[in-house]
């Protein structure tokens, strides 16, 4: 007996027994906010409440890149015009990686775009990997950083080089951190408020780019001082702060990859569906980040004599449960078995395939 609802199929599947249904959960906010909202605001079982929810997801996503595109573009507008008056090969650096940082928004506004799409016969799941895609290319250009950073840094050491107009640049160099930073706080605090490992990624990118951004910074002021080795020193500094944050960056997009989830999210679906009046045990528990969106394929026990309306009401009390505990859960699945702890075991036909 199962007990499958996502936002594309609200009917009944005849001949498996299963049927739709859920409720629409909202993660945002503390619990008791979630608790007063929940009493104020009407419920509905419909799935058009969950379409609703991931689109707005979607949509937060989106205005959050444009947004960003726009701060970052008019950052290195500005940074660009000291470039050509000061002729700072580190200013254009930074410039030029500025400029990269907000191109990062383009794939990942097609991934989002994707994301939004209807899953199909070949794409039952839908489309959400895209985002993961993107962030995998968001991941590969803070390598690039990286790279280009050190780069930069080793050919200063190698080849100093006078820079003119140095208050203009190191005026330059803070705009550039104050906009990348800007832009990082926007992207990672959306990211993780819809559940997207991408978008936090690219935050992180641009809290790179801001680092970046002081060197100049910093750099401009020890050569003021006639220490021409103080901007490579610290842009090879630069360069270990953006490898840290692309292990951070790589580890969090490879875990979405891997369908990994946070071991406390298995805890509270395993307490919420055996807290469902009339679910004897629990069985397995999967759960698995479709883009932003989290989808759960769990399986619980109820007492064999029960009808099978009876066994059907309580995987529906079982996933409304699931609905509220899990944050940003979009799809679930809830399979009952017979608890057989004192007879046949309903699954030992299939003994042979395990």
């Amino acid at each position: 007996m199962d007990h499958h609802h996502d936002h594309h199929d609200h009917g009944r599947d005849h001949g498996t027994g299963r049927s739709g249904g859920g409720h629409p959960h909202r993660p945002d906010g503390p619990g008791w906010a979630r608790r007063v909202r929940h009493l104020l605001t009407p419920h509905s079982h419909d799935t058009s409440d969950r379409v609703d929810g991931a689109l707005t997801a979607s949509r937060a996503g989106i205005r959050a890149l444009w947004i960003s595109l726009l701060v970052l573009g008019v950052t290195a507008a500005g940074q660009a015009v000291v470039v050509f008056w000061s002729g700072s090969v580190a200013l254009l650096g930074d410039t030029l990686h500025n400029v990269a940082d907000a191109l990062t928004a383009v794939p990942l506004g097609v991934a989002f775009l994707l994301g939004r799409r209807a899953a199909t016969r070949r794409y039952t799941y839908g489309y959400g990997r895209a985002e993961d895609l993107a962030g995998v290319a968001i991941v590969a250009t803070i390598a690039g950083s990286a790279v280009f950073a050190g780069y930069q840094a080793v050919t200063r050491l190698l080849d100093p080089r006078g820079v003119d107009h140095l208050p203009y640049v190191a005026a330059a160099g803070l705009i550039g951190f104050v906009g990348n930073e800007i832009v990082a706080r926007y992207r990672i605090g959306v990211g993780r408020r819809i559940g997207s490992a991408a978008l936090v990624a690219d935050g992180l990118h641009a809290r790179t780019d801001g680092f970046t951004s002081l060197a100049v910074l910093l750099g401009a002021g020890g050569a003021a001082l006639g220490w021409w080795w103080a901007d490579p020193a610290v842009g090879l500094l630069i360069t270990v702060a953006i490898l840290v944050v692309l292990g951070d960056a790589a580890r969090s997009v490879y875990r979405r990859l891997m369908d990994a989830v946070d071991p406390a999210l298995v805890d509270t679906a395993e307490a919420a569906l055996l807290a469902t009046p009339g679910v004897t045990r629990v069985g397995a528990v999967r759960l698995r980040w479709i883009g932003h969106r989290l989808h759960a394929e769990c399986a619980i026990t109820v007492d064999g004599g029960l009808t099978v309306a009876q066994g059907h009401r309580i995987t529906v009390a079982a996933e409304h449960r699931l609905i509220h505990a899990v944050p940003r859960l979009t799809a679930a699945s809830v399979h009952a078995d017979p608890d057989h702890r004192h007879g046949d075991d309903p699954h030992a036909i299939l003994a042979h395939h395990r």
